[in-house]
């Protein structure tokens, strides 16, 4: 990496870079994208080719919103959704329906050019749906967001993660986890894809709950934040239609230029997620490969989550709410916060 603390730059000749037997042009690659480092668009997209197999293994066929920061990531940033028109023609599109109703073609990379590409257009993160761009309305990852809430931190998400760990054993699953590139963790599941967004949400607040009932003073599902404590949250709604995780791979816009690092299970304990960014992981990578790679050969049913389920409806316990931007849904809770619906009554 060519970035040092307190570099600058701001443009340069245009240059071209080539991966996967595609030659990317690359524009203003000196411009500096994280200023507390040095970094520029150069490193971000050599960093990129660096792990190339991984990312694209990561994105591969899935329909991917880009995080773009032109300016580097103390500028302007926005979400983009539907694909640039601009696109070349080798990059395919996949058909997506947001909860709203309306639709949109999203960009589904397919080769490492694709996401060197969407970097020279100053994407730093990428948020591919858990879906491939033949069956766009069927999760094949069963994603699992643990999120550290106030005063509570990585260490806390680790004896959450451990404890999921043997919960998807004793469910005949087999989760791949990662770090987010912040405090938190994501426990990845590759599942067929024979089942809804809706049915795929329901099994993550299934795992969810039964974490939070065997750690109920470390772990939550709860939607409301002046209910959840400090306790790590099951972010259930991240299997939410049109609700993405930055992929495995993708540099965080943080100061630091953090990346999500996809770990082995016996890698847990000793990390720091500090330890992983965009200078450090391209060794990483070229030492271990893609530690995540057989997930790609896997997929499981979720027969077992489903029957865990009904017996917690059973019990009593129903759907939970969804995210503010989603259509109010049959069984939906009120989503009233908590206090308020008090004062209220």
């Amino acid at each position: 990496m060519s970035g040092t603390d307190g570099a600058k730059g701001s443009g340069g000749a245009a240059e071209e870079i080539e991966v996967g037997g595609r030659a990317v042009r690359l524009s203003h690659p000196d411009k500096v994208y994280f200023p507390e480092r040095g970094f520029t668009k150069r490193d971000l997209a050599q960093y990129y080719v660096a792990v190339a197999d991984g990312i694209t293994r990561a994105l591969h066929d899935r329909p991917t919103t880009l995080e773009r920061y032109p300016d580097g990531v103390t500028g302007e940033s926005f979400f983009q959704k539907r694909a640039p028109k601009n696109r070349p023609d080798w990059l395919p599109t996949a058909h997506i329906t947001f909860p709203s109703g309306r639709s949109a073609d999203e960009i589904c990379p397919t080769e490492p050019a694709a996401v060197l590409w969407a970097a020279n257009l100053g994407c730093v993160t990428f948020h591919p749906w858990p879906v491939r761009r033949g069956r766009p309305d069927h999760p094949d990852e069963l994603r699992i967001d643990l999120d550290p809430q106030p005063g509570t931190g990585y260490a806390d998400a680790v004896r959450a993660a451990h404890a999921l760990h043997a919960l998807l054993d004793e469910l005949g699953l087999r989760g791949w986890p990662k770090t987010s590139g912040g405090r938190g963790l994501h426990v990845y599941v590759p599942i067929a894809p024979r089942w809804t967004f809706t049915e795929v949400r329901r099994a993550a607040i299934t795992v969810g709950r039964e974490l939070a009932r065997r750690m109920p003073d470390q772990v939550t599902t709860a939607w409301w934040k002046e209910e959840r404590g400090a306790r790590i949250f099951v972010d259930y709604n991240q299997m939410a239609r049109d609700r993405t995780i930055a992929s495995a791979y993708s540099v965080r816009p943080n100061p630091r230029a953090t990346v999500s690092a996809p770990l082995r299970w016996e890698e847990l304990d000793d990390a720091e997620p500090a330890d992983f960014d965009l200078a450090t992981m391209s060794a990483r990578f070229a030492e271990r490969g893609d530690v995540h790679a057989d997930m790609a050969e896997e997929s499981f049913g979720l027969e077992s989550v489903f029957e865990l389920a009904d017996r917690a409806e059973h019990d009593g316990l129903g759907d939970l709410p969804y995210p503010p931007d989603h259509p109010k849904m049959p069984g939906e809770p009120t989503r009233v916060q908590p206090s308020r619906a008090r004062h209220k009554g």
